[in-house]
């Protein structure tokens, strides 16, 4: 479910890019790096739990490694380091994005859990 979440997030953005902000390719392309990046890394901490994303608190070196990678991340997508640049405004709107469907991906990650102990708990009771 968190794949299928991040799928229709990342064509959404592009769909935004494309017919919405009518940004160029190469803009695009710089925004789903980034997004990739920024989602990629959320998802590791809607994944490890079964709870909401808070329930347990990260580790101190999970969180320095998530936002040390994001920092370079971004600069590489601001700066155009190998791609086109973006500015820090869509930078940060690419990564607010992202934070978005990361608290749904959290819902819909607690609405699987749900339905698949609902399951369980009548065929068990079967």
């Amino acid at each position: 479910m968190l794949g299928v979440t991040s799928v229709v997030a990342s064509f959404m953005l592009f769909y935004l890019g494309e017919t919405v902000f009518h940004l160029s390719r190469d803009t695009i392309q710089t925004f789903m790096y980034l997004k990739l990046s920024v989602a990629g890394h959320l998802t590791v901490f809607v994944a490890r739990t079964r709870g909401s994303f808070w329930s347990i608190k990260p580790s101190k070196i999970l969180l320095f490694a998530v936002i040390a990678t994001q920092i370079v991340a971004t600069s590489i997508a601001v700066y155009g380091i190998v791609m086109a640049p973006i500015s820090w405004g869509w930078a940060g709107f690419v990564s607010g994005y992202a934070i978005v469907f990361f608290l749904i991906a959290d819902l819909i990650k607690l609405l699987t859990y749900r339905i698949i102990e609902c399951k369980h708990t009548v065929a068990a009771t079967a």
